[in-house]
């Protein structure tokens, strides 16, 4: 096992909804620890940016819409196989189709307001996690 560090951006939906404290107590019952956090509201621009791997696919500009449409809270998780474990705590991207228990299966409205984003591999965890933060901020 290694000491990995993912991103995990709880989504404008459960934000609105106030699931923060909720989806968070997810994290750390699994043995995950929150090592840096801020709640932001991105522009538009910042999301084109941080999303700009799926520039070209059909739902870019409406995810980036969405991303921008109110706030966000970013955080680093820090644990053993932070990317996997937090993948697997998210369920998959549709709700509909995640696993029963996972954050997305019982907070998720659709593909798209599915409450969580996390890094999908070790090498972007590194790139989102420096798109957000830098190294002062993350405190283990």
């Amino acid at each position: 096992m290694s000491l990995q560090k993912t991103l995990s951006i709880i989504k404008p939906d459960a934000v609105a909804r106030n699931l923060i404290g909720s989806i968070d107590s997810r994290f750390e019952q699994a043995g995950l620890r929150i090592v840096a956090m801020r709640r932001i509201k991105m522009t538009k621009e910042q999301a084109q940016a941080f999303y700009e791997v799926h520039k070209d696919k059909a739902f870019y500009d409406s995810l980036c819409d969405y991303m921008s449409s109110g706030p966000v809270v970013v955080q680093v998780l820090s644990g053993e196989n932070a990317v996997l474990k937090n993948r697997e705590i998210m369920g998959a991207t549709n709700p509909a189709n995640a696993e029963i228990g996972t954050i997305r299966r019982d907070f998720g409205e659709s593909i798209e307001h599915n409450a969580v984003h996390g890094s999908d591999s070790e090498e972007n965890a590194l790139q989102e996690i420096s798109f957000f933060f830098n190294q002062l901020d993350i405190v283990e």
